[in-house]
């Protein structure tokens, strides 16, 4: 009776995955878009963590990307941007308080004249 077990054992789990977990067709695919991040969100998130005490980290490796994404499509916040982050890059500089200066400055003006 053993040696039936044994031997019916990976013949039975053989069967089952060759069945698969339900009848053909059944599995619906489905699309999904995964849009880009923009770069001047991706610049305001590392300068929110910068922000609230994140140190920085290889992530600056990816500056000059940022940068010149934004560029593309908006040249003075791009510059805003490049002065920024090479000041965040600097010795003994105060992290949180710089990043909360380059997040003003990329505020959206608002107010009149």
């Amino acid at each position: 009776m053993r040696c039936t077990l044994i031997f019916a054992a990976p013949v039975l789990f053989l069967a089952l995955a060759m069945t698969g977990c339900g009848p053909p067709g059944s599995v619906k695919e489905e699309s999904i878009e995964v849009k880009p991040n923009p770069a001047i969100d991706q610049a305001k998130h590392l300068l929110n963590n910068y922000a609230k005490g994140q140190k920085l980290g290889s992530e600056v490796t990816s500056f000059d990307t940022i940068v010149a994404d934004v560029r593309k499509t908006d040249p003075p916040k791009a510059n805003v941007l490049e002065k920024g982050f090479a000041e965040l890059q600097k010795p003994k500089v105060d992290t949180k308080v710089k990043a909360k200066e380059i997040l003003a400055q990329l505020a959206p003006r608002t107010g009149g004249d």
